[in-house]
């Protein structure tokens, strides 16, 4: 995973092991970092964020 810079979705799933759905009903949850939405059609995480989170989870190697 870069250290920095934007993940668009599918990759943020190959590093978090959930459906679409569960991250989703995370992100409404509020219990996963929130995306940010660069226009229309393209939404993206930060990768310190999800890095942050996976640690937080205790699933980091």
């Amino acid at each position: 995973m870069p250290d920095t810079g934007f993940l668009r979705q599918p990759q943020v799933l190959s590093f978090v092991p959930i459906s679409k759905s569960t991250l989703w009903r995370r992100v409404h949850a509020r219990t996963f970092p929130e995306p940010v939405k660069l226009s229309e059609r393209v939404t993206v995480w930060r990768a310190e964020d999800i890095r942050r989170w996976i640690e937080q989870q205790g699933v980091a190697s």
